[in-house]
């Protein structure tokens, strides 16, 4: 008998270590079960913006200053964040306090957008900070790229809020990056997105930069979902990733070996999100070389090497990515995309 007890004791012991191990831990967070899509309302002359520094920290004051004229000049009213010039190492401040501004924005009903002053490293990091019930509560114009892909992804994998790959507040602003900003979020166009020709290219009687190459041919409608491939690619297998099922993904990087965007792609692969898709856009991926130490592929192999098989309407070559104008695009919008001519078309507004 006394054995008896023992053991159901020590039994009773791990069976309540293991509760309180449970319950101690934060609750897991699930992708958002396909709720019903959500979008912020437009932008007016005068609107709040709030700016934040969600990823790298800023060091220098005065690139802040240029954000906030660049704000004002698109007629807008810059706010900024409590932590904004905090520095966490590299990071614009500790975890949470970036975490908290952008909630504290998502809660303030006279905020319309909330603007990254950069990207660089740190949104994957807040994720887990944000709240998301708050924000599908309190929709809101989500901006920016680059490490900035983290954010707007995991806002709309949580709240299946509709967020924008667009610019961050040190982007260029030169006139056909406004032009888009404009049409999107200001005026509610359901805008078709193709490449122009660059300045380079205006007198030569064919377009050598920004060239489209059609993997397959063919057409194809979906949600919208993408951003930088480092940084999508860091996230695969969390919560804060959209259900790819039927959508178009598009994808951009920089500063990387081919090999690098060989091993994400794969990656991409084998986590069974190619398999899913109705359509896939490369876009520009500035200084990516081959490695100086061994033989390597192009970047084109890479691409016709994944894609290619799928059989799904695919092109190469799209204005997207880390350039002079970075367009603003809607994730998680209803969109269809022509392989053969290049273009994105929206398919209705992405702001009410």
């Amino acid at each position: 008998m006394q054995e008896f007890l023992m053991i159901n004791r020590r039994n009773f012991l791990i069976t309540l270590a293991a509760t309180s191990s449970v319950l101690a831990s934060p609750p897991k967070l699930a992708r958002a079960a396909r709720k019903p899509l959500l979008k912020p309302k437009r932008l007016q002359p005068g609107s709040v913006v709030g700016i934040v520094s969600p990823a790298s920290a800023t060091f220098v004051r005065e690139q802040l200053n240029i954000v906030i004229d660049a704000v004002k000049a698109l007629g807008l009213v810059p706010r900024l964040a409590p932590h904004l010039l905090e520095r966490y190492g590299y990071l614009g401040g500790k975890d949470k306090d970036r975490a908290a501004d952008i909630n504290q924005f998502f809660s303030d009903s006279s905020v319309a957008a909330i603007l990254p002053i950069r990207g660089g490293w740190g949104c994957s990091r807040i994720l887990p900070y944000l709240d998301y019930q708050r924000i599908r509560q309190n929709p809101k114009i989500l901006v920016g790229f680059s490490d900035i892909t983290a954010l707007i992804l995991g806002l709309n994998a949580q709240t299946n809020l509709v967020t924008f790959h667009g610019p961050n507040g040190l982007s260029s602003w030169r006139t056909t990056q406004t032009e888009y900003f404009r049409r999107v979020l200001f005026s509610g166009e359901t805008v078709t997105f193709q490449n122009q020709k660059d300045g380079d290219d205006s007198d030569r009687l064919m377009q050598v930069k920004y060239r489209v190459q059609t993997i397959t041919s063919g057409k194809a409608k979906g949600r919208l979902i993408g951003g930088n491939l480092s940084v999508l690619s860091a996230i695969v297998g969390s919560p804060y990733l959209p259900d790819f099922k039927g959508a178009i993904l598009f994808l951009e990087d920089l500063n990387e070996n081919i090999y690098r965007i060989d091993r994400m792609m794969t990656q991409l692969k084998i986590a069974g999100i190619f398999d899913k898709l109705a359509g896939f856009i490369f876009g520009q991926c500035s200084n990516c070389s081959p490695d100086a130490d061994y033989g390597s592929l192009t970047l084109e192999e890479v691409l016709w090497d994944h894609i290619k098989p799928l059989g799904i309407p695919a092109w190469n070559g799209a204005m997207i990515g880390h350039i002079e104008n970075v367009l603003t695009l809607p994730i998680g919008l209803e969109v269809e995309i022509d392989a053969n001519a290049g273009t994105i078309r929206m398919l209705e507004p992405a702001v009410e």
